[in-house]
C-alpha cells in the first residue's frame, strides 16, 4: 500500500489565518522550531496508479501539485478515482468543490453525509452537471467493501467505515432525528491485497473497547492529534469548548489509552495550530517520541 501524507494540520491549517498564538506567530517570523502544515490529506493506492483521497482538504489542489503522482496524465484526466468521506466537517468536504471539472470519481460516504451533501447544499450539484460525473455510494458500518473507481473496476483496496459519532458539523441544518444517530463521523480502515492495515482515524471523540480491539495489530495508525490536553483552547484564547466538547481525545490521554496496543507504526495527524506537539524542542513533542508516536507531516510518503 502506498500512502501519501498531503497534509497533516487540523482545520484552518499552521500557521491558522487569523491566529497569533505563539505557534502560529513564530512559523510567520520564521523562529518556531517546527513546520507548517496544511489541512489534513491522505491519499492511497494499491498499485501506485489509482489514488484514492481520504478526505477531501480545502488545501486539496496545492497538495496535488505537490505530488507527481497525482498529475494529471494526458492532456486531460486524473489517477484520483475517488475518495472517502468520514465526516461532512468543512475541512473534510469543501474540496470536492475543487474536484468539480467533470472528472469522473466515485466518492464514498455514509447515507446522512450523503444526504447533507446532495440534498441540503445545492452547492455540490456542481459535481453532477454531467452523466457519469461523480457516483455517490453508501458506506455501512462494520461492513468492508472493495473501493471502485467510477468504471466499476476494483482498485485492490479494501476499506471498511466503523461510525463512531452523531456529532453532526453546525452549518446542518437537518433535524439529527431525521440523520443516523452514529453517521456524522467514522473511523476508516484500510486493507491492501498483500493483507496490510492502515487505519485513519483524524477525528476521535473517545476510544471505547471495541474501537480499541479494532485498532490492535494494524500495520500503520494515523490517530487524532488535534490538541494536546482538554483545555487547550481556553487556555491559550481564555474562551472556548473543550477538546472533548469539540469531539477529540487529547493526545496526552490517547498516549495511555492505546499504550498497550500491538501497532507497527503511529502517528498523530490533524494537528490544530495551538497544539505544543507542533513545537519539536516542547516536552509534549519529546513525550510523543519517547512514547513511540510519530507527529506526522506534509508530504510524507509511506508504504506498507
Amino acid at each position: 500500500m502506498h500512502i501519501l501524507i498531503l497534509g497533516s494540520a487540523a482545520g484552518g491549517g499552521f500557521p491558522q489565518w487569523n491566529c497569533g498564538c505563539s505557534n502560529c506567530a513564530g512559523v510567520r517570523e520564521r523562529r518556531f522550531p517546527g513546520k507548517a502544515r496544511t489541512q489534513a490529506q491522505i491519499a492511497i493506492s494499491s498499485d501506485g496508479f489509482s489514488w484514492f483521497l481520504a478526505g477531501a482538504s480545502p488545501d486539496l489542489t496545492s497538495q496535488i501539485e505537490n505530488f507527481p503522482e497525482l498529475h494529471p496524465r494526458g492532456t486531460r484526466g486524473s489517477p484520483v478515482s475517488g475518495l472517502v468521506l468520514a465526516s461532512a466537517d468543512l475541512d473534510h468536504v469543501a474540496g470536492l468543490l475543487l474536484l468539480r471539472e467533470l472528472q469522473p470519481l466515485r466518492v464514498y460516504a455514509s447515507a446522512s453525509i450523503l444526504r447533507i451533501l446532495r440534498e441540503e447544499n445545492s452547492m455540490f450539484g456542481m459535481l453532477n452537471r454531467v452523466d457519469p460525473q461523480v457516483l455517490w455510494t453508501t458506506m455501512k458500518s462494520g461492513t468492508p467493501f472493495p473501493l471502485l473507481g467510477s468504471d466499476e473496476k476494483e482498485t485492490g483496496l479494501n476499506c471498511e467505515a466503523i461510525f463512531l459519532s452523531g456529532r453532526y458539523p453546525k452549518y446542518v441544518k437537518t433535524d439529527a432525528t431525521n440523520l443516523g444517530a452514529l453517521e456524522a463521523s467514522a473511523g476508516l480502515f484500510f486493507q491492501s491485497k498483500s493483507g496490510k492495515r492502515l487505519a485513519y482515524l483524524p477525528a476521535i471523540g473517545n476510544l471505547n473497547h471495541d474501537l480499541l480491539r479494532k485498532i490492535d495489530g494494524v500495520d500503520l495508525l494515523m490517530f487524532d492529534g488535534t490538541f494536546w490536553s482538554d483545555d487547550e483552547l481556553i487556555r491559550v484564547q481564555g474562551v472556548g469548548e473543550t477538546a472533548h466538547q469539540m469531539g477529540h481525545v487529547p493526545v496526552e490521554e490517547s498516549l495511555q489509552l492505546l499504550k498497550d496496543l500491538k501497532i507497527k507504526r503511529k502517528m498523530f495527524i490533524h494537528l490544530n495550530n495551538t497544539n505544543p506537539v507542533l513545537n519539536e524542542s516542547s516536552a509534549e513533542h519529546r513525550a510523543v517520541r519517547q512514547a513511540g508516536w510519530e507527529v506526522a507531516e506534509d508530504n510524507w510518503r509511506l508504504e506498507l
